[in-house]
C-alpha cells in the first residue's frame, strides 16, 4: 500500500459525500484480536471496538493509523499488512464518518497502556459474541475468523 492507495480510499469517501475519516487497527496475537472498551460516559459508551481514531486535517491514513494506535494502546506499528475494508456511521455530532480498517503488526512486547479506554481484551472468534461489539466491527473481523 502506498500514498496513492490511501489517497484513493479518501477520494472514494469524498465521492460518497463523506468528509470525516477514522482509521481502525486490527492487532492480532495468535488467534485473538485486541478490542478496547469505550468509557461509559463517552459516545457509544461501554462497547468494545478496534483501536481507532480520527484522521486529522492534512493527515494521511497511514500516519493517522500509526499515531492513533500508539495514543490508544502504547504500541507501535511495525507494518501495515492489509486493508480490510470500511464501514460508515454517524458521529456523535451527526457527521457522516467512514472508518478504514487495517491489519497491522506491532512491535514487542505487547504491553497495552490504555489512555482513552476503560479496559482491553484479547478475543478469538468464539469469544466475540460475549462482548458488546457493533455489527460493523463484527463484519470486519469476520474476514479474519
Amino acid at each position: 500500500m502506498d500514498k496513492i492507495f490511501y489517497n484513493n480510499l479518501m477520494k472514494g469517501a469524498q465521492e460518497d459525500g463523506i468528509n470525516r475519516y477514522v482509521v481502525g487497527a486490527v492487532i492480532q496475537r495468535d488467534s485473538s484480536v485486541l478490542l478496547l472498551k469505550r468509557p461509559k460516559d463517552d459516545f457509544m459508551g461501554g462497547i468494545y471496538e478496534l483501536p481507532s481514531g480520527r484522521v486529522e486535517d492534512e493527515e494521511s491514513l497511514d500516519i493517522a493509523l500509526h499515531r492513533e494506535v500508539e495514543e490508544e494502546t502504547g504500541l507501535r506499528i511495525r507494518e501495515i499488512k492489509r486493508y480490510l475494508g470500511h464501514f460508515d456511521y454517524k458521529s456523535k455530532s451527526g457527521k457522516k464518518t467512514r472508518q478504514f480498517n487495517f491489519i497491522v503488526a506491532v512491535g514487542e512486547p505487547l504491553e497495552i497502556k490504555l489512555q482513552e479506554h476503560d479496559y482491553f481484551v484479547w478475543v478469538d472468534k468464539n469469544q466475540l459474541q460475549q462482548y458488546p461489539v457493533t455489527d460493523s466491527v463484527k463484519q470486519i473481523l469476520g474476514s479474519l475468523f
